[in-house]
């Protein structure tokens, strides 16, 4: 992503002031949700092109990033994940630390493997797969280079 190119923050007003005060602060303010650990993650829009921003909680694997498109036990996949699946590249922000990465979703064996520890990350994960018949996908964040 160029750095002159603009990024919509979502529309959900908590969310769009948690990722304000996570940039504004290189991640030392607004880097957790109900305890667990926050990022930013800017992905374009499969339809607009646009680059967009939300605020996820997320896992480790590793030295990649993991993170649950559980959309609290909707039915439904989020927006970001579906706009994942057809643009994988994107843009992450943990803390201080930008990189550049490429997201791909887990084999149910790999799911199966993370998934206990994801949990341990944010307990309701475990809820939100008992409300759903939606097979809550895991998507890895692996790092490229620019």
């Amino acid at each position: 992503m160029a750095q002159d190119e603009e990024v919509v923050v979502s529309p959900q007003d908590w969310v769009a002031r948690q990722a304000r005060e996570y940039e504004e602060s290189d991640g030392a303010r607004g880097g957790t949700l109900q305890g667990a650990p926050c990022l930013l993650l800017d992905y374009r829009g499969r339809r607009t092109g646009v680059w967009r921003r939300t605020v996820l909680i997320y896992g480790r694997d590793g030295d990649d990033v993991l993170l649950v498109a559980s959309k609290g036990g909707a039915d439904t996949h989020p927006l970001w994940y579906v706009n994942l699946e057809s643009e994988p590249d994107v843009r992450v922000q943990v803390g201080a630390e930008r990189f550049s990465a490429r997201a791909e979703t887990l084999s149910p064996e790999e799911k199966a493997r993370v998934w206990p520890g994801l949990v341990d990350v944010f307990p309701p994960y475990a809820d939100y797969q008992k409300k759903t018949d939606r097979d809550i996908p895991v998507v890895r964040l692996r790092r490229v280079t620019d």
